[in-house]
């Protein structure tokens, strides 16, 4: 059997191996980066431009900052902020002063925030103004000497800054009053660190440089040790396979994913960064408005996000219209839906090319070729440097066409799970991640995720999975969104229950009946149909199928 059979498919000018050592950590990657593009335009928020050089300048006096205020290398810090310009100048400075980035999803709960922040010892804060009442409630329980807030509007220049956080703290008063001893400003950090030089440190490829906690929708949040060589080996990666197909300086890329979660932090603003891409920050995604007033206000050529962003934009009166400009348009953090697949293909002319990844690989283990030969329904080939294989429960590698678990190898597998040995030896197995997903490999090396085996719904028996009952329904004229989980039944053990968001209000449960019996085999068709007007999320937009199981 072809253990490699993928590299075939592997579009011209794409290598199969790159060089995971090309430089000897992040920051170096960086330098090189801001060194080569330091006068383009880096970061675009709110019409707010951050070029390469602003980038470095700014980083360097907050790094200061850090290292006079007593943090040293190897300490942790969280940034805790939605898609602002603040966010690449803090991640930068975290890296030249030798800190290692705790990402945060600004959205936690005080729960949520004192367990990652005591699990991964964070020392140091920077944190959106938004959401410090919900520090305060919990530092006291933490570590964490230094906080640095920062506002909405910190670094859109005076006028636009002053309107834009007036509005955010008195008109929509997103801003609850918190009283937290000793904090600074961004601004006024940067301007105390002006005054320092920063101290060299040894940095190490094997360095942790990222703690990047799993989302924490199954069982407890863990934070994911990557290193220099894990991200500059993902980035190197990524760059093989987009560089034939990019013009690199002249591309402009939407970053609607949060820059905290690890998808957008590899791919846009790490690996576009290093082809010297621009990148259009959209503070909140969910706001379809703002991202349709961006398509009409810059050329994009290049967006990343999850099934639900794509699905959104198609259902905007507006979307269909625009004058699309995509080279690029890739789909991962949830499975993509055919049906939105080819809709986006109709519309926009592009194709939505699936990839996989997850935090444990830096993120990204899989994508479809970016040469026109992407197949929808799978989630495409290996990176360069990537094996890729399907095992029994045994750990046996499957031939093409058995279903089994997913498993990766390559330079961009985490080194561990935080201070969880038992947890690491559990899902790393003699180099390889064991993901937990379920998915099959084609004759070609394409593969497709079937499902996640936590998801998995056993009906008399038989393996349903959510994914496909989800694919199936999606392909309804009138439903906008749709969730399948399994539920207890005396006679089956568990049958299938779906949860639909409707597009049409004419929709009815009989429709849906009738629609799948077209599609699906019976003891794969919904016994439970529940219309809700919205569909639980994470802030990424991945449906948490957790939540409708809690009822």
């Amino acid at each position: 059997m072809d253990e490699r059979p993928w590299l075939k498919n592997y579009p011209t000018g794409v290598p199969a191996n790159i060089n995971p050592d090309e430089y000897p950590n992040l920051l170096s990657f960086i330098e090189s980066t801001i060194e080569k593009y330091r006068k383009n335009v880096a970061f675009v928020s709110m019409d707010k431009q951050l070029t390469y050089d602003e980038l470095d300048k700014y980083s360097r006096k907050l790094s200061g900052y850090f290292q006079s205020r007593g943090l040293e290398p190897g300490d942790r810090i969280a940034l805790m902020m939605p898609n602002l310009l603040q966010y690449p100048v803090a991640l930068v400075a975290a890296l030249k002063a030798g800190l290692v980035v705790v990402n945060t999803n600004p959205l936690y709960t005080p729960h949520e925030m004192k367990h990652q922040f005591t699990d991964a010892g964070v020392k140091a804060i920077i944190i959106a103004e938004n959401f410090a009442a919900n520090l305060e409630k919990i530092i006291g329980d933490t570590n964490i000497k230094v906080v640095i807030t920062t506002s909405i509007g910190g670094m859109l220049g005076f006028a636009k800054k002053r309107m834009v956080n007036f509005v955010v703290r008195n008109v929509k008063r997103m801003v609850p009053k918190y009283n937290i001893p000793n904090t600074v400003t961004l601004q006024e950090a940067m301007k105390q660190g002006s005054k320092f030089s920063v101290k060299p440190f040894e940095n190490h490829p094997n360095d942790t440089i990222l703690l990047q906690y799993t989302g924490g929708t199954t069982g407890i949040s863990k934070g994911a040790m990557l290193t220099n060589k894990n991200l500059v080996a993902n980035i190197a990666q990524n760059r093989a396979i987009m560089i034939p197909f990019l013009n690199g300086e002249e591309e402009i890329a939407m970053c609607a994913l949060p820059l905290y979660h690890i998808f957008a932090f590899t791919v846009n603003c790490l690996v576009l960064m290093s082809i010297g891409a621009r990148n259009v920050l959209i503070t909140n995604a969910r706001d379809i408005d703002s991202l349709i007033a961006a398509f009409k206000k810059y050329d994009i050529s290049i967006l990343t996000g999850v099934n639900t962003l794509f699905n959104a934009l198609l259902n905007h009166k507006e979307f269909a219209g625009l004058d699309h400009k995509f080279k690029l348009t890739v789909g991962g953090g949830m499975a993509v839906q055919e049906a939105v697949a080819s809709r986006w293909k109709a519309t926009t002319g592009c194709t939505l090319s699936e990839g996989y990844g997850m935090t444990e690989t830096s993120p990204v283990a899989t994508t479809n070729p970016l040469d026109g030969s992407a197949r929808i329904g799978t989630i495409g080939l290996p990176l360069p440097s990537t094996d890729v294989c399907i095992t029994d429960d045994d750990g046996n590698k499957l031939p093409p066409g058995e279903i089994g678990e997913l498993r990766v190898k390559g330079p961009q597998v985490m080194k561990g799970y935080f201070n969880r040995p038992e947890a690491t030896a559990e899902s790393i197995v003699d180099g390889w991640m064991c993901t937990g997903d379920i998915a099959q490999m084609d004759e070609d090396g394409f593969f497709k995720i079937v499902d996640r085996k936590k998801d998995m719904i056993l009906v008399s028996g038989f393996n349903v999975y959510p994914n496909e009952i989800e694919d199936a329904i999606a392909k309804h004229e009138k439903v906008l969104e749709v969730a399948a989980i399994g539920v207890p039944d005396e006679k089956s053990g568990e049958v299938v229950k779906v949860f639909v968001v409707k597009k049409d209000k004419s929709l009815t449960a009989d429709e849906i009946k009738e629609h799948c019996k077209e599609l699906l085999t019976g003891y794969k068709r919904p016994k439970h149909i529940e219309f809700r007007k919205e569909l639980p999320k994470t802030n990424v937009g991945k449906i948490l199928r957790r939540e409708l199981k809690e009822g």
